[in-house]
């Protein structure tokens, strides 16, 4: 509770204070424009948090990531358009209730049951994160080499497409972070004669270039089409649902929560999963599953409650462990590197200042939350008719300076042109771009780890299955490369058509 209250102190400041406000309403207007989503946002900011002091920047970004999860519930439910992967199941009920002059009680439930989730989640970070920390202690580079290992094989096994895809990916992810001078030989490698290559490439460059660069050109060759909104309530008072609508909401969203933030914690795993997970609970324990796609209260409680609790879940193996659970929260470890904060079992000690101010921010920027989207709904929908002609141009312009202020130089330019050229050929052909960001990061912590354990071992590879720990990890990961290979069948269901409505 001590470093609970000194994070309040850090939040409270004036400047940070800011910063939170403007990551949250930044993230619902991300949720709100179809496509454009929290990576391309974060990855677009990354360079601005340079001149920033690490505090406000984690804070500003970290509200960016949860208050997406706002945003994208707004179109869902008026306009059956899902802002953001993980508001795709919200379309399926959400819309039908709208549909049937319920629009104003589907935004208040979303709303609602979205604050009490995050902020359990929020409570349980702060619980959780201290013992986990203490136990992560224990940790040393072999161990730290197994976690990233079993992590890879968590990010592929639970991707949403092809596994063959997810492979690939993660198989670029770690080709692109092995760019660079060898860490103890300093010979160049995969640099083609390029020097600037030798330092390796950036984080800024390849995310900017892989969602921004890429979603600009996504959003110039996209069809033109006809948006129909759902009109929201005028008043408060229209967002409020009924005594049956709210008694049925209730057991949806405290399932939804547990769920979320226990796959939020599973790299690989993430808000999108989470949310589909909660839709299939729901409609198994359902006594009318056959009203669920036609507007039942618990397909929209359920999912949004596990979207904002596994969003704070998320935070636990990041600050804890310094290992992102989802492709923002390996950009999120980016932004602690590019300040030289290493996040992990120590940063509690060293910075709380610093990591209790991110926890803190998280209950502030839900109360944030809570009160601009229900009041500025209609506002906020009017964001949707800023023309695209205008949209793209001025996205671009902020990529491209974004790039080029990290080291002002032109070959960051150029390289982010080339990443979104190759990011838009990959979305177009369904590879999830994620995966290349989350093998990046892990790759580079996972070569780094097994240097220092042969290094302290004096090349001796029992290192790695010497302790219960790695032979855990070494386990897991095996069994997840076998299963792997197992192939997927199941029978398609109403959710996929949304999948497949979002994706056209």
């Amino acid at each position: 509770m001590e470093g609970l209250l000194g994070g309040f102190a850090t939040v409270f400041q004036p400047a940070t204070l800011m910063y939170c406000f403007i990551g949250v309403f930044l993230g619902t207007i991300v949720g709100i424009l179809p496509g454009l989503g929290p990576l391309t946002t974060i990855a677009l900011l990354l360079p601005i948090t340079y001149k920033m002091d690490v505090t406000s920047a984690i804070i500003m970004l970290s509200g960016i990531y949860y208050g997406v999860a706002y945003g994208g519930t707004i179109t869902s439910v008026l306009m059956r358009i899902p802002g953001e992967a993980s508001s795709v199941v919200t379309c399926l009920d959400g819309y039908e209730m709208a549909r049937k002059g319920r629009a104003g009680a589907a935004l208040g439930i979303a709303a609602i049951g979205s604050f009490v989730a995050g902020t359990i989640g929020v409570v349980a970070v702060s619980y959780l994160s201290p013992p986990l920390s203490r136990w992560v202690l224990a940790f040393g580079p072999a161990e730290y080499a197994m976690v990233m290992l079993a992590g890879l094989s968590l990010v592929t096994y639970f991707s949403s497409g092809s596994r063959l895809k997810a492979l690939l990916m993660a198989g670029f992810g770690l080709l692109l972070g092995a760019v660079g001078s060898d860490p103890l030989a300093a010979a160049p490698r995969l640099t083609f004669g390029v020097f600037h290559l030798t330092g390796g490439i950036d984080l800024a460059p390849l995310a900017i270039g892989l969602f921004g660069i890429s979603e600009v050109l996504s959003m110039v060759l996209r069809k033109k089409e006809k948006m129909q909104v759902l009109t929201p309530p005028s008043s408060l008072l229209g967002f409020m649902p009924n005594r049956e609508e709210a008694r049925r909401s209730v057991g949806p969203v405290a399932r939804g929560t547990v769920l979320g933030f226990i796959v939020g914690l599973i790299p690989g795993g993430g808000a999108v999963l989470a949310t589909f997970l909660s839709y299939a609970v729901e409609k198994k324990l359902s006594k009318h599953p056959e009203q669920f796609g036609k507007g039942a209260v618990e397909g929209l409680a359920g999912p949004e409650s596990a979207n904002n609790s596994g969003t704070a879940g998320a935070f636990v193996p990041l600050l804890c462990m310094g290992v992102p659970a989802n492709a923002i929260t390996a950009l999120l470890l980016g932004a602690f590197m590019i300040h030289g904060v290493a996040p992990g079992p120590t940063i509690m000690e060293r910075q709380p200042e610093l990591f209790w101010g991110v926890i803190a921010s998280m209950y502030v920027g839900n109360v944030m939350l809570l009160i601009l989207n229900l009041p500025l709904v209609g506002l906020f929908v009017k964001i949707l008719d800023v023309p695209r002609a205008w949209l793209a141009p001025i996205i671009l312009t902020v990529c491209l300076i974004g790039v080029y202020s990290t080291n002002s130089a032109a070959m960051d330019v150029l390289l982010a042109v080339m990443f979104g050229v190759i990011g838009y050929i990959l979305r177009r052909y369904g590879y999830d771009l994620g995966i290349v960001i989350l093998a990046y990061v892990l790759g580079v912590i996972f070569e780094r780890s097994v240097r220092q354990a042969l290094a302290i071992s004096d090349g001796d590879l029992g290192i790695f299955v010497s302790s219960p720990l790695t032979i855990t990890f070494a386990v897991i990961t095996a069994v997840l490369v076998g299963l792997a290979f197992v192939p997927r069948k199941r029978a398609p269901g109403p959710a996929d058509a949304a999948i497949a409505a979002a994706d056209a």
